[in-house]
């Protein structure tokens, strides 16, 4: 079968966290907001399209890496989804001999935790570039300067911040873009999907 994009225009990406930090969950809305799936899998409710073993969706965890496609301005992305739980590290592993990139999604009110940095240093190991993505920033207790100052500490690395959260916690509604400083704000009735660029409140 003939590829349907050049080469150049795939991209294996890997999504890494501590358990919990939301990976899935994450992956599940790059595939809604992609035009890839029409609903948002929850991973509460067992319907997370990513985890598809039984034991995956009795326990809400992801214990084996899993790969869907999603295409975005040209290019086909193959998206892993990594276990978070420490004994099923061996799964990163192995993901991380094959990625381009990854994106490290860290908990925003734990921030870096344990396994966090035991994938980041797998990440290393491998010369992995990599992404941070601060997740829940919605929930109580989210602090989003405090995870930049864990990643540092933590992780010894020094984060380029290039985006800011506009809200916290249950005010949380957009983000603030530091290339093109303007602010994004999100649609709610759309989950997200749309959104509208304003000036910085």
């Amino acid at each position: 079968m003939p590829r349907t994009h050049q080469l150049e225009k795939y991209r294996n990406i890997g999504i890494m966290a501590h358990i919990d930090a939301g990976k899935t969950t994450t992956t599940e809305r790059i595939l809604y907001y992609t035009g890839k799936s029409h609903k948002i899998g929850e991973v509460h409710d067992g319907a997370a399209t990513m985890d598809w073993m039984e034991q995956e969706q009795e326990r809400g965890i992801t214990i084996t890496s899993a790969a869907t496609t999603c295409f975005w301005r040209e290019h086909r992305i193959n998206i892993i989804d990594t276990p978070g739980h420490v004994d099923f590290t061996i799964e990163v592993e192995r993901s991380l001999k094959v990625l381009d990139g990854a994106v490290a999604v860290f908990d925003g009110v734990a921030g870096v935790e344990p396994q966090s940095e035991t994938v980041w240093r797998q990440a290393d190991k491998y010369k992995v570039p990599r992404v941070c993505f601060v997740n829940k920033l919605d929930r109580t207790g989210a602090d989003f300067f405090m995870c930049v100052d864990m990643i540092k500490d933590r992780l010894g690395v020094k984060p380029l911040v290039m985006q800011i959260p506009v809200g916290m916690e249950a005010s949380l509604k957009g983000v603030v873009d530091l290339i093109k400083m303007k602010a994004i704000l999100w649609k709610e009735e759309k989950l997200g999907a749309e959104f509208e660029y304003v000036e910085i409140p």
